[in-house]
């Protein structure tokens, strides 16, 4: 029994939020958000559930903690990479990209960015994911946009590699064990006269459409605000839009 005790007790005190972040993250992408719960979590660290509130004081800080271990795991890969010389284009493919393969790594817990940012004020969000932000505001820095154009790039860039990684991540297939194609697709649930168009489609949007897309995507929206070529025109994308001559 003292040594069941001392086993147990030396078990709470190797426990840390890193470790629990990792098995919270780790139990998610074996089973989903449903198997996630306190109880689930501390059988899975060899705990009692008690121990984990000191680190989590519920659900709802396990969730934002999976945001934070996604985010995390985004950051050490950027930062991991030597990017000298790498022009601020290039560091916001990079990003885009990254945010991309992590979010393909952990698809379960990509629904959390949207609901769980929603319902956690800017100031409250972990670190891991304002360091996104601030490192993006850098980079439009560095390409020459003023405060304005620079926080209306940011957020064209978020919504489109965050709504990118959505799409991409919809559930698609009706029955995975189908071999048909079709019948996999459960395209014979659609119907053809009313859906035409999209039950032709299908099968091209089950399909992932990668980074390619993702990137060339991303520089036509970057094109709009910095212009590739020399000396080409820039309209400030925070100007008004011309007004119609009046009759």
């Amino acid at each position: 029994m003292a040594n069941d005790s001392e086993a147990r007790r030396s078990r709470r005190e190797r426990l840390t939020r890193e470790r629990i972040l990792t098995a919270a993250l780790g139990l998610v992408d074996r089973e989903g958000l449903s198997a996630l719960s306190m109880r689930r979590l501390a059988a899975e660290l060899g705990v009692e559930a008690m121990a984990l509130y000191r680190y989590a004081p519920g659900k709802d800080a396990l969730l934002d903690g999976l945001v934070e271990a996604l985010f995390l795991e985004l950051r050490d890969t950027l930062d991991g990479e030597v990017t000298d010389g790498a022009t601020w284009r290039e560091q916001v493919h990079r990003m885009a990209r990254e945010t991309y393969r992590v979010s393909l790594r952990h698809p379960h817990v990509v629904p959390l960015i949207a609901t769980r940012m929603l319902a956690v004020p800017l100031a409250r969000r972990p670190l891991a994911v304002l360091w996104e932000y601030e490192r993006t505001l850098e980079w439009l820095e560095q390409a020459g946009l003023d405060e304005a154009d620079a926080v209306t790039a940011h957020r064209a860039i978020s919504s489109w590699v965050l709504g990118y990684v959505f799409v991409e991540l919809r559930a698609m297939v009706d029955n995975p064990d189908e071999p048909d194609p079709a019948f996999r697709l459960g395209l014979h649930r659609m119907s053809a006269q009313e859906l035409p168009r999209l039950r032709k489609a299908a099968p091209l949007l089950a399909v992932h459409a990668g980074e390619a897309a993702l990137t060339e995507g991303l520089d036509a929206l970057l094109g709009r605000f910095v212009p590739q070529r020399a000396g080409a025109p820039r309209t400030s994308p925070s100007a008004s839009p011309p007004r119609p001559p009046s009759r």
